[in-house]
């Protein structure tokens, strides 16, 4: 039987692949066709949201965006704040071409990140390098970095980036009026390893469950 391997340039929309005719045109047209693929960033909803009708939902790069913000606030000593930010911001730039992949998808851990590696390379490889080697070595390596949690930067992005999701779990309750409970998801404040962002997560955890006494006592 043959097994179609999933490769990122099949899965780059059509409307795109009309820059990539211009690419030897100009240095600058790389630029340009990265930035298309990034977009895909903005367009497509955080699946985890959809599986659980809310609408409308954050994007991939809103979660990103807000992370990054995050990132800059941080005051622990001896983590660079730039670097984070960098890390933030790329962490999830490999889902523009694979997608938000959750737990609940029928793609096991191993092809997940599978598919992410060959997207983050294909880019560096074929549209970053060309324009700016150095920018292209620095993404790879800081989408490596959180990947593989092989810095201690690396590891403060791992928990802002369950942090921004429960900040934005207590959003969606809250502008529910409490209709929606996404109790479940805050399984993943067992993840968060540093000092710092737990101590944000506490303060979170403690304005949601006064948010949700105060429900209570006013019916």
């Amino acid at each position: 039987m043959t097994t179609t391997t999933w490769k990122p340039e099949d899965h780059i929309p059509e409307e795109i692949q009309e820059s990539f005719k211009n690419l030897s045109s100009s240095p600058s047209a790389y630029v340009i066709s990265l930035l298309s693929v990034v977009e895909q960033l903005k367009i497509q909803r955080r699946t985890g949201w959809v599986d659980h009708n809310v609408s409308p939902c954050e994007s991939i790069s809103d979660h990103m965006y807000r992370m990054g913000i995050a990132a800059m606030l941080l005051k622990t000593p001896g983590v660079d704040k730039a670097k984070c930010t960098q890390i933030a911001l790329v962490h999830d730039i490999a889902e523009s071409l694979v997608g938000d992949i959750t737990p609940f998808d029928p793609i096991d851990k191993q092809e997940k990140h599978r598919r992410e590696l060959a997207t983050i390379e294909y880019l560096c490889e074929k549209l970053i390098k060309p324009y700016n080697e150095v920018a292209a070595k620095e993404i790879h390596e800081n989408w490596l970095a959180y990947e593989n949690i092989s810095s201690i930067e690396a590891r403060f992005v791992k928990d802002l980036d369950k942090f921004e999701m429960l900040c934005q779990c207590f959003e969606y309750e809250k502008r529910s009026n409490g209709t929606v409970d996404f109790t479940s998801f805050w399984s993943a404040a067992a993840s968060i390893k540093t000092e710092e962002v737990t101590e944000w997560k506490n303060e979170l955890y403690r304005q949601r469950e006064a948010f949700f006494k105060s429900l209570e006592e006013s019916k």
